[in-house]
């Protein structure tokens, strides 16, 4: 479970990019309380994939707090979810424009700490 290292907000909003086929090394378990391969609380969930799920190894993609606005990269299958103070501006900057057709406008426009458009302190 990953919450918003800022707000402490769980769940954060999982978009994918890119993902590995892989073989999954531990056994197979149904996620207990929020499934981010289904974008939904088990309790909503009728039935799920678990096995597609832990046969994925998601390579690059973007989390997002929809409580603070702020955003954090997955590259090269981890998560950065750095405060504010310890995140590089041009890294993330540069994250932004590499994927910028894949990022919801709102994210490239408004995220924080830092978008396209705005800089945030």
């Amino acid at each position: 479970m990953l919450a918003c290292p800022i707000c402490k907000t769980f769940p954060l909003r999982l978009f994918v990019f890119s993902v590995r086929n892989i073989k999954p090394t531990t056994s197979i378990r149904r996620c207990e309380l929020y499934c981010a391969y289904h974008g939904d609380f088990i309790k909503n969930l009728s039935e799920t994939d678990c096995a597609t799920c832990y046969g994925k190894e998601i390579s690059d993609g973007l989390l997002e707090c929809a409580n603070c606005g702020r955003w954090y990269p997955i590259e090269e299958d981890i998560p950065r979810m750095l405060p504010d103070d310890l995140r590089n501006r041009q890294q993330d900057e540069a994250f932004l424009i590499k994927w910028k057709n894949r990022i919801p406008q709102h994210i490239l426009n408004e995220g924080k700490p830092f978008s396209l458009l705005h800089e945030h302190t």
